[in-house]
């Protein structure tokens, strides 16, 4: 159909690809998402893929895939422009960077490019800190900790490990990270936990401040008893080749570092004119998830800024929000389309604080349910790690539909059994 209603939808996170998925077989709208990998991971596993305990080539979605299953158009390519005026995006693509820009055509917009780390400036972080804010990056960590890893079963060395930010990546990094070397240690170097030398690094007085006070501290003494170093109240001033300065004037000596603090949106946001932009950088949307000042761009998640009427405080940014926002705007846009087309007015989306839950690897975890999710209450150890997996699995059931996300578990679980717990490949 020619008078098709053109989305487009940039970024293949959470939000994106379950919008993307949701729309595709949309008769009224011709779907393309656009997202510069060409697979798709559940952000929240970052972590495990860094430290090597799980593979990424088992748990990844391919867009070429999932658009052909689901009625939707997969464009790979990176976002440097949206022209407003033209109703157009600029895309770079990869294989072809010495071609001009691709440029797409939009009727409605959907960002959901979530976001990055922020070094707040700190000299030295962009040169000698990793991050682990998509799949490549988390990929090149793991194969830097491979090359010190060997070295280290080779010649006995230490490998010394620095993460800055005790938000839930770094203290699920830092937990997953301790249980690989735990692991390795069986192949043949048992005293290999005893030469890693690893250090978790926050500037505020407390570990996951997010969380109650209760689980801060429990999360601390776990990681203590694992040989972690827990430095709280400690700002990192710069970091060079072999580690970080401090502003008290000490250091943390690291052969790998990792910056996993702060919170920013992309910076082709601030590229994009005339939109109203929060101090993070995520573009301000009201209740209707449309931006302030364009009805035709809509953002989600990590990149967007929405004030939630009930609390007054914002929404956070984090899977649960990006899919609570995307199952909400996937209806709202099928009865726009056939109401008034995509200019027709979207009902208000509501976030609903289901908890939050931070996994140690197999050592340890908290839950805490929102009022939504059982009235509320607490979860600990096993209960709060099976239910940091059964979010995983509640995504991948609404990627895939039961069928096929049945099988994908059946084959998690097969794979699990016969590849070894932990690769240096």
């Amino acid at each position: 159909m020619a008078d098709r209603v053109r989305i487009v939808v940039v970024g293949g996170g959470v939000a994106g690809l379950e919008v993307a998925t949701g729309l595709g077989r949309e008769s009224r709208a011709a779907v393309t998402l656009v997202d510069r990998g060409l697979s798709h991971v559940w952000k929240p596993m970052l972590h495990t893929f860094a430290a090597g305990t799980a593979r990424p080539d088992r748990q990844t979605v391919d867009f070429f895939a999932q658009a052909k299953r689901n009625g939707f158009h997969f464009q790979p390519g990176t976002l440097t422009a949206v022209d407003r005026a033209a109703k157009t995006i600029s895309l770079v693509v990869e294989e072809a960077e010495s071609r001009p820009p691709l440029t797409l055509p939009y009727d409605l917009l959907v960002l959901a490019i979530g976001s990055r780390a922020n070094d707040f400036g700190t000299p030295g972080v962009e040169e000698h800190c990793s991050t682990i804010d998509d799949l490549p990056e988390a990929e090149d960590f793991h194969a830097a900790l491979r090359r010190h890893l060997l070295r280290s079963f080779r010649g006995g060395d230490e490998l010394s490990v620095a993460i800055v930010g005790g938000g839930a990546t770094g203290v699920e990094l830092a937990a997953e990270l301790q249980h690989a070397i735990d692991l390795l240690a069986r192949y043949g170097s048992p005293d290999l936990p005893r030469r890693l030398r690893l250090s978790l690094i926050e500037s505020g007085p407390r570990l996951l401040p997010a969380f109650p006070e209760r689980v801060s501290a429990a999360a601390a003494k776990t990681l203590a008893g694992l040989g972690v170093e827990v430095m709280t109240g400690t700002m990192v001033t710069a970091a060079d080749e072999t580690g970080f300065a401090l502003k008290d004037g000490g250091r943390v000596e690291a052969t790998l570092k990792v910056w996993a603090a702060g919170v920013k949106a992309p910076d082709v946001l601030s590229r994009i004119d005339g939109l109203e932009r929060a101090r993070t950088g995520g573009l301000v949307v009201g209740s209707d998830l449309r931006t302030t000042r364009d009805p035709a761009i809509l953002a989600l998640g990590d990149c967007a800024s929405l004030t939630d009427p009930a609390t007054a405080r914002p929404v956070p940014a984090t899977a649960q929000a990006a899919h609570q926002q995307a199952q909400h705007l996937v209806p709202a846009l099928r009865r726009a389309l056939t109401e008034g087309g995509v200019a027709a007015t979207l009902p208000p989306f509501h976030y609903r604080e289901r908890g939050a839950i931070v996994s140690l690897a197999d050592f340890n975890g908290w839950g805490t349910l929102g009022r939504y999710t059982f009235g509320g209450g607490r979860l600990n150890g096993l209960f709060a790690r099976l239910a940091h997996d059964l979010l995983y699995r509640q995504h991948q059931l609404g990627l895939f539909g039961p069928g096929l996300a049945l099988a994908t578990w059946a084959a998690d679980e097969l794979d699990r059994r016969v590849s070894p717990p932990v690769r240096l490949d």
